[in-house]
């Protein structure tokens, strides 16, 4: 295996994390952002409010999306596990 195959697989594990962590991470950063803007036009200072809607947001995403997350990671594992001949040697 050369170093330019080495960094492609590498490059290729980086990417696969960051498709599969966005739509998780916006949808809590939306929501964040939503209430944070509804705690400062209410005055309502509760640390708590903010955890209960990230989290329902959060389970929404991965109820939609769930699926899709999981092919793609097993086709990216199947990729990986077919290399390992190559990678022997």
């Amino acid at each position: 295996m050369s170093l330019g195959e080495a960094v492609m697989l590498l490059q290729g594990g980086i990417w696969q994390v960051i498709l599969l962590a966005a739509p998780l991470l916006i949808s809590a950063l939306v929501v964040g952002l939503v209430v944070a803007i509804f705690q400062a036009t209410t005055s309502i200072q509760e640390q708590t409010l903010t955890f209960v809607p990230k989290v329902l947001a959060i389970l929404l995403i991965l109820g939609f999306l769930g699926g899709w997350m999981f092919s793609s990671l097993a086709e990216y594992t199947v990729r990986l596990f077919r290399l390992i001949p190559t990678m022997a040697r």
